[in-house]
């Protein structure tokens, strides 16, 4: 039963899913964040971001694996890893370029999907050498852009609230990944603090 749900926690947070609901957190749970698009509007930015960091992703992962050039979907293998990753790496950048319009998209929105594009690429570069966790990766990305947009926002209602959750989801999706040892401990801690420092370096940068 343990096992079970750790799976459906590993599949239901992905770390190709996390984008998608990071920004909707961020485009309707914290709506007072971006100053554009109007909120009726952004429904774009969501299917930019799902389109560009899940689909296309997804059926990049299953050419490769019609290919040959992986043997599993599950890609449990640190060797399995390099190609869809690079592959995500390309989609994800795509999406940072097309929210790159001042005019029409907030910058925050860029600046989102540009770290996370830094951290697939990082994902990627380690993988050559390293098997990482993806997962905890996402979920520290995911951790330290929730929270510092939410101390930023305390005023908002729910916002205290979705800080808790986030910490309750992350430790619970950290679990689910030693539990069905897909990583070592080292390996989801070295996810976890990758995911956390990019948010936090790429703030200080942009806000320098």
């Amino acid at each position: 039963m343990k096992k079970h749900f750790a799976t459906l926690l590993s599949g239901v947070f992905h770390p190709l899913l996390v984008p998608t609901y990071l920004f909707a957190l961020v485009c309707y749970a914290l709506p007072e964040t971006l100053m554009r698009p109007a909120l009726p509007d952004r429904w774009v930015v969501m299917a930019v971001v799902a389109v560009f960091t899940f689909a296309l992703p997804t059926l990049g992962t299953f050419a490769l694996y019609r290919a040959g050039l992986v043997s599993s979907l599950l890609l449990q293998e640190r060797q399995q890893r390099a190609w869809p990753l690079l592959l995500a790496t390309a989609s994800f950048g795509a999406a940072a370029l097309l929210l790159y319009r001042p005019t029409v998209f907030d910058p925050l929105l860029a600046q989102m999907m540009l770290g996370m594009t830094l951290a697939v690429l990082l994902a990627f570069l380690v993988t050559l050498l390293w098997k990482i966790s993806a997962h905890a990766m996402g979920m520290g990305g995911a951790l330290g852009l929730l929270t510092l947009l939410g101390l930023q926002q305390l005023a908002a209602p729910g916002a205290t609230f979705l800080i808790g959750m986030m910490l309750s989801v992350v430790a619970a999706v950290l679990w689910a990944r030693l539990v069905l040892r897909a990583h070592t401990k080292a390996q989801v801690v070295a996810g976890l603090s990758a995911g956390l420092g990019i948010v936090f370096i790429l703030t200080a940068y942009c806000r320098g």
